[in-house]
């Protein structure tokens, strides 16, 4: 079975946030703002999509998100708890219902010890249930940035398919 094309995912985000009632918020690094460029390519997009923070330097995920300090020394920057701390933070700084975070190494050199392509990618729910995946991107910087784009929206739509609609 073929990987669904991105706007498709746009497509079936729009469509899982409006049976929810529900909003997105969206922390991104390696992609730098290239999934809110997606969400927002669609109409109607408002109605979920909150914003989101590009946080491409390390300071950024702490200061703004609120990634613990001792995380980002211990972890590094690249790493599945740094993606869901991200997915946490997001959501409670822009007050939205669902919280979308990348991080990972585009290259073409490797960060902090971490290979390119590696990609983190989390999602966090209303409850603040976090679901994650590891994602080993291939290709040059472009196409790395891009498998994570695709890697998160599939991520968010499966994580929005599994929630009970809206009362």
């Amino acid at each position: 079975m073929d990987a669904p094309e991105p706007q498709a995912l746009v497509t079936r985000t729009a469509t899982e946030m409006q049976r929810l009632r529900a909003t997105l918020a969206v922390a991104e690094s390696l992609t730098g703002g290239l999934i809110g460029a997606r969400l927002t390519q669609r109409s109607g997009a408002s109605a979920y999509f909150r914003g989101a923070v590009v946080c491409y330097a390390t300071e950024v995920k702490e200061r703004v998100l609120g990634v613990s300090p001792h995380l980002l020394a211990t972890r590094g920057a690249v790493d599945p708890m740094v993606a869901q701390a991200l997915a946490l933070g997001v959501r409670q700084v822009l007050t939205a219902g669902y919280g979308l975070a990348v991080t990972g190494v585009a290259g073409p050199d490797p960060q902090d010890g971490v290979a390119p392509g590696t990609v983190y990618v989390a999602v966090c729910d209303p409850e603040g249930e976090v679901s994650s995946v590891t994602v080993a991107a291939r290709g040059n910087r472009e196409d790395v940035r891009e498998q994570a784009v695709h890697a998160a929206l599939e991520l968010l739509v499966t994580v929005l398919e599994r929630a009970p609609a809206a009362a």
